[in-house]
């Protein structure tokens, strides 16, 4: 397909060097690219609240908003997690090299440049992220709500429905390259302590499943919806458990008893006699045929609803 007919690819370069920025957006057309241009950082995300390019080429020193400044600003947009950024800069030390990845770009290249090299360094990064954007849409629309994070618990990225699922239920914050709430947070790090791909952590109407690591620094998590209320989440719900006492209490009342209870979940028999012990304080007993027979007594009125 000739490159009249197919669809251009869009190039955003942002520069507050006139002449320099001109060069790059003629070059650019020449390689069958749409080139927008912006001389400053705010006037990038300006623009890229109306438009979504491809790839960002972006200097790191600029009046007002430096480049690091408006990457990080770009990559705190979910909508951009996939849109790759390149610094094209005169800064060469290794810790501007540093600065410009850690901020989330995907190159770091030093001026002067050979415009050959650069075109071909934007069409592979254009390719990548395609790509992995086309992936993630797909999961996304075949129901796989999934989001990654490193082991700090900042969220790396998520599929769209992920985000916007993420943003229903817990309220606007940025979510991509930030510290989600707390008790957010605390379900992620529960899910992934567990490694167990068929036990989730509630969070309100959302469950969080652990799926596995990728690359050794980045953990893979899927969101649903359960359609109704686990025996565990009603529990915790009704008598204020812990998602662990919730399990502990519901397999006490199926007649487990402690050793099981330690082999099913993966602890140890002296933490399921400590999980008892404020299980009969929340609900108010003495002894496990007590907390059993509460237990089948909730758990028979969610079977009723």
């Amino acid at each position: 397909m000739s490159a009249d007919l197919r669809q251009r690819d869009t190039a955003l370069v942002v520069d507050d060097n006139r002449d320099e920025l001109s060069l790059l957006v003629e070059a650019l057309e020449r390689a069958d690219f749409t080139a927008l241009a912006a001389t400053n950082g705010e006037a990038a995300l300006a623009l890229l609240e109306r438009v979504t390019p491809n790839v960002v080429v972006l200097d790191a020193v600029m009046s007002g908003l430096d480049g690091f400044a408006t990457c990080r600003r770009i990559k705190q947009n979910p909508r951009f997690a996939h849109l790759p950024v390149i610094f094209l800069t005169g800064l060469k030390d290794t810790s501007h090299v540093l600065m410009g990845l850690e901020a989330g770009g995907v190159d770091y290249v030093v001026k002067p440049v050979i415009i050959e090299e650069l075109v071909a360094r934007i069409r592979i990064h254009v390719s990548n992220a395609k790509a992995a954007f086309g992936a993630r849409v797909a999961l996304d629309a075949t129901g796989r709500h999934l989001l990654a994070t490193d082991r700090d618990g900042r969220l790396l990225w998520c599929t769209p429905q992920a985000a916007d699922l993420l943003a229903a239920r817990l309220g606007p914050f940025e979510i991509l390259r930030s510290q989600p709430p707390e008790a957010f947070a605390a379900l992620l790090r529960e899910a992934a302590e567990r490694r167990d791909h068929d036990a989730s952590a509630a969070a309100g109407p959302v469950a969080i499943s652990f799926l596995c690591e990728i690359g050794g620094d980045e953990l893979l998590f899927r969101l649903t919806e359960p359609q109704s209320v686990s025996d565990e989440a009603f529990l915790a719900q009704k008598f204020a458990l812990t998602l662990r006492e919730a399990e502990v209490l519901s397999w006490l009342a199926r007649g487990k008893s402690n050793h099981d209870i330690a082999e099913i979940l993966c602890i140890s028999p002296r933490t399921v006699h400590k999980h008892l012990e404020r299980i009969f304080v929340k609900l108010g007993v003495d002894s496990r045929s007590s907390a059993t027979s509460v237990a089948l007594q909730t758990l028979k009125a969610l079977a009723a609803d």
